[in-house]
């Protein structure tokens, strides 16, 4: 058991969840807004032996170097790579620090928000139908950047209403090659594709001026990360074309600045965050835990 376990930021547990924490610390602290800078993040950490986070705060090195009682991080979010992480994961091996992450809990709503977009576009519900009449799913050239959980659902979806999948990944997909997903470097699943949607970890980029030049005009662009997939010059660029861009969060934008932009579809939402995702993520940080403790 620990002696102390400190939520640094809201974490989105269910009521039982954060009722279970008491199970494995003698002192639990939830704080409910978030930090605002390391120093913040270190005192509300300060003698804390385990250390809860989301997705909205950072735990740097900087930080860690004042909090010395620290063993064990539970993001309680997503966690692909050291790299994409909010967690300077490098360093807490160095201190011997266990970080924990979670996958695949969010994805659900991520696919129900693309295929809801998708087809409000294509058909004009409350707007102007893209091709000028209403169109269906069906025989529509999709490209997938990035096939990995939640990239290979919204393929999944999407085949079974009839379009033409593609993919471009780090590695092939035996598996989805067996589902008729057909690979391609992705200049050619840009420039084929009549929607393309980025499926990508934080922080990973891959959409510079060249890539948008092969996608071309009158295209329409998902991202599903967390974070842009695009370098932003060669982005309002490309927008500045008869295209459209979707995206359900600021942050996976890249900015309020771009909000106002006519081409720009923004929910503003976290479309992972429903009833059923904190289910899961509340069942997975708690068995993280559990399983540290043995």
């Amino acid at each position: 058991m620990f002696r102390k376990l400190v939520a640094i930021e809201p974490v989105s547990l269910i009521p039982s969840a954060e009722k279970a924490l008491h199970s494995f610390a003698k002192e639990v602290v939830m704080h409910q807004d978030i930090p605002a800078d390391d120093a913040e993040v270190a005192a509300r950490i300060g003698d804390a032996d385990a250390v809860l986070l989301s997705y909205t705060s950072r735990i740097t090195r900087e930080a860690l170097q004042e909090c010395h009682n620290v063993k064990y991080i539970g993001m309680c979010c997503s966690l692909y790579s050291p790299e994409s992480a909010n967690v300077d994961i490098n360093y807490a091996k160095e201190r011997g620090i266990t970080v924990t992450g979670i996958r695949d809990y969010g994805d659900e709503g991520v696919v129900e928000y693309v295929i809801s977009e998708l087809v409000r576009c294509l058909h004009g519900f409350g707007q102007e139908s893209w091709d000028g009449m209403p169109r269906e799913i069906t025989g529509l050239k999709v490209g997938i950047i990035g096939l990995g959980k939640s990239g290979g659902m919204i393929a999944d979806a999407l085949k079974f209403l009839g379009a033409d999948i593609a993919y471009f990944s780090r590695t092939r997909k035996p598996d989805a090659e067996e589902k008729g997903y057909r690979f391609l470097p992705i200049s050619e699943l840009l420039a084929q594709s009549e929607v393309v949607c980025c499926c990508l970890n934080k922080n990973t980029v891959l959409l510079h001026e060249a890539e948008f030049e092969q996608l071309g005009n009158r295209k329409i662009l998902f991202n599903t990360g967390l974070s842009p997939a695009w370098g932003e010059p060669a982005f309002t660029k490309w927008l500045e074309g008869d295209n459209l861009c979707f995206c359900d969060t600021i942050g996976a934008l890249g900015g309020e600045h771009l909000l106002s932009h006519p081409h720009v579809r923004c929910m503003q939402v976290s479309t992972g965050r429903t009833r059923q995702a904190f289910d899961r993520l509340s069942e997975k940080v708690l068995k993280n835990l559990s399983e540290y403790n043995g």
